[in-house]
């Protein structure tokens, strides 16, 4: 079956839009020349680091395709927490087709997110509650459950992950992807980034720009300290 990826092809704030760029989240470098921002077809990594505005702009998109800030599917239906205007100023080209399933997740918010399907689904799914299972437990759960077809935004899910985890969930995303899914991924995680079938848009103080993902800060930092750590342990820590 053809679904027409990419579902969402890019994002960029429209320039009809009355901005104040002196107010939040526009005094925010990345966010105030965040230009055109091309979507992988598969997957799209947002990097930098905290306070860049990664996730700002992940929620921005996942409001704008109509998905709760809080997190969850579009049928969640509950008081919501107060989002940045970022959302009411972008402008999304979208593909040829809807995407037939979508859902956002963020890390900070998975616990409210947790207890509300609970509460909804009203028996525990797969015979254990979210809230019954670890957060790495749930993540994978959720992750098993998302459907062919779909765009799904991820704000670092690594948060809820062991490095174990994080190379099941790239076998799980992979396999999604191969079912015509599209991913929008904020995260630290130099395991992730490495997924093949992706670009990477960094984000730093003059904008959002590509970049390799040998080029990236996190798999830099991460590859000298495992080589080197005894020296960076020495150097870090005045031993």
């Amino acid at each position: 079956m053809i679904f027409g990826k990419p579902y969402l092809r890019s994002v960029s704030v429209d320039p009809r839009a009355d901005i104040d760029f002196d107010s939040y989240p526009f005094t925010i470098p990345a966010v105030r020349d965040m230009g055109v921002l091309e979507m992988h077809p598969d997957v799209t990594f947002f990097v930098g680091e905290n306070g860049a505005g990664k996730s700002t702009v992940l929620e921005a998109i996942a409001v704008a395709l109509g998905l709760p800030a809080e997190g969850g599917p579009r049928s969640v239906h509950r008081p919501q927490q107060e989002v940045s205007p970022l959302q009411q100023h972008l402008k999304l080209v979208k593909g040829a087709r809807q995407s037939r399933h979508a859902w956002f997740l963020r890390a900070e918010s998975m616990f409210n997110l947790f207890t509300y399907m609970d509460e909804v689904n009203g028996a525990p799914r797969n015979g254990a509650g979210l809230h019954r299972r670890s957060h790495g437990e749930a993540f994978a759960d959720l992750l098993l459950n998302f459907q062919p077809g779909g765009i799904y935004l991820l704000d670092e899910p690594e948060a809820a992950l062991s490095p174990n985890r994080q190379l099941a969930a790239l076998c799980m995303i992979d396999e999604l992807v191969k079912q015509e899914a599209q991913f929008i991924i904020a995260t630290h995680s130099p395991i992730l980034l490495a997924y093949p079938r992706a670009s990477i848009l960094s984000f730093d103080n003059s904008g959002i720009a590509p970049v390799a993902y040998e080029d990236t800060e996190h798999f830099a930092t991460t590859r000298d300290f495992l080589n080197h750590y005894p020296r960076r342990l020495q150097q870090l820590l005045d031993e």
